[in-house]
């Protein structure tokens, strides 16, 4: 008969530690894999710390193909917090100056005079095209939050995030929120679009989308072809001026 070997419990003891230990360690991966935030919503996170600053500013750059039969020009806009939205923004030769407030809005006509958005949408062509823009305007910290939500996915490499949009989100961007006269929103076919995100240290500083389909509007088609690039500036230091004229008609 032979003794037992006089470590089997020191052996034993040794091993259920080995455990512990290898079961603590995968706990604490486990729990740091499942709190280390998604890509999305680093973005959703940093639109929402965008949202909440007293005030900012953004410039808003569109280009669209040489042949293409709109061609927007650069906009400027600021916004404070529970407070006005003033944004300028030219389209050929007409520059418009927008301001908004608690759902109600005033905008500018050929002449310079201010109008409200009921009036405006009262009138035909291209004057009632600016109600149009301007009741679909949204400030970079719900526009970015409405793009990252219509993301399939976004892949993040340093500080830019990445992804194409779901078909829903491209045809959202490109429909305006027409309608026409028997009051059909317009039909969007082949839509197709994408997004990129700029963050530095957590806070948004620049966002990407671009679009592309076909828009069917009242019998006629159109292609749609653009990129929109909004860098954004001024966080906590935008002043704000507001025309008195623009106040009148809120």
């Amino acid at each position: 008969m032979h003794d037992p070997p006089a470590n089997n419990k020191t052996n034993t003891k040794d091993g259920n530690m080995k455990t512990t230990s290898l079961l603590t360690l995968l706990s604490l991966a486990g729990a740091l894999i499942a709190g280390a935030a998604e890509p999305k919503d680093e973005v959703l996170a940093a639109a929402r710390k965008l949202g909440e600053q007293p005030n900012y500013s953004w410039k808003t750059t569109v280009v669209v193909p040489e042949n293409a039969q709109f061609r927007p020009g650069p906009s400027d806009g600021k916004t404070e917090k529970d407070g006005f939205t003033h944004v300028t923004s030219s389209f050929g030769d007409n520059t418009t100056q927008t301001v908004l407030k608690g759902g109600k809005g005033a905008v500018t006509n050929q002449d310079g005079g201010w109008q409200s958005l009921e009036e405006v949408e009262k009138e035909e062509g291209f004057a009632r095209f600016r109600a149009i823009m301007a009741r679909n305007l949204k400030v970079p910290a719900v526009q970015a939050t409405d793009l990252a939500t219509g993301a399939k996915e976004l892949k993040k490499d340093g500080d830019t995030y990445a992804g194409e949009l779901t078909e829903d989100a491209a045809k959202n961007l490109m429909s305006f929120g027409r309608r026409g006269a028997g009051g059909d929103a317009p039909s969007v076919t082949n839509a197709k679009g994408s997004v990129k995100f700029w963050l530095k240290d957590g806070a948004l500083v620049k966002y990407e989308f671009k679009a592309k389909g076909i828009r069917s509007f009242n019998g006629n088609d159109m292609e749609i072809d653009r990129t929109t690039i909004v860098e954004i500036k001024d966080v906590g230091t935008t002043k704000i001026t507001v025309p008195e004229e623009s106040k009148k008609k809120l």
